[in-house]
């Protein structure tokens, strides 16, 4: 799917991925960040990153919460993209979900700020920006006071919205399609467009050009039992 889409970042929730899978978690062309649950089955995020960007890992997380926080550099006088997948449990404890309200606090300056995930809030009403539950009212009071705009409209799994789009620039993600299933997953699938000058690391692979060589040297140095093979 990455291949025919042709994409240039992916975030995965729910991985479940241990030791057992290393072998398989890698993609050609992608440098991967990942964040497993810690003490226990399941959980986990993952990160695929072209390789043509230049990415690294911010390590703001705790052994807590399952977060995974990159930073894409910007060009040069662009700003940076700072881009965090999270999978939040359905019975998470209000005391790690106010470890991640911390965590935004603490990124909240970056020009460029892109969140997506698994929340688990089932009651919030986006529309009305109102929940029924108290962890729910906080989510949306947290979002509210830091001014994050929140993309996704439509379920995203059945009948409700568990997966969101969360962004602090006005027009910095748009294009936002949700439809479609990643293997077994019930969830569907959120696809958008990051609009950001980033910064590509230069390929310093080097090719030979054998329209240049100087074949009757090679002829002349080599065995001429290799001669019919070679050229």
């Amino acid at each position: 799917m990455v291949q025919q889409q042709s994409y240039d970042v992916v975030a995965i929730t729910e991985t479940w991925w241990d030791e057992s899978h290393s072998w398989s978690a890698t993609m050609d062309g992608y440098k991967l960040f990942r964040r497993g649950r810690k003490g226990r089955r399941g959980g986990g995020v993952a990160l695929y990153v072209r390789k043509a960007f230049d990415a690294i890992d911010v390590t703001i997380s705790n052994d807590e919460d399952e977060c995974l926080w990159i930073r894409i550099k910007g060009k040069a006088n662009k700003a940076d993209i700072l881009l965090e997948v999270c999978y939040r449990p359905p019975r998470q404890e209000e005391d790690v979900d106010n470890l991640f309200y911390k965590q935004l606090e603490n990124v909240l300056g970056a020009p460029a700020l892109v969140l997506v995930g698994d929340f688990n809030l089932p009651d919030i009403c986006w529309e009305l920006n109102i929940a029924e539950r108290r962890q729910s009212r906080k989510f949306l009071e947290c979002m509210e006071d830091n001014f994050l705009l929140q993309l996704v409209g439509e379920p995203t799994r059945g009948r409700t919205m568990l997966d969101v789009l969360l962004t602090n620039k006005d027009r910095l993600v748009g294009g936002v399609v949700i439809g479609g299933h990643l293997g077994h997953s019930d969830h569907e699938i959120v696809e958008f467009s990051i609009f950001g000058d980033v910064r590509r690391s230069i390929n310093k692979t080097f090719i030979l050009d054998f329209r240049r060589a100087d074949l009757d040297l090679f002829r002349r140095l080599s065995p001429e039992s290799s001669l019919g093979s070679s050229f």
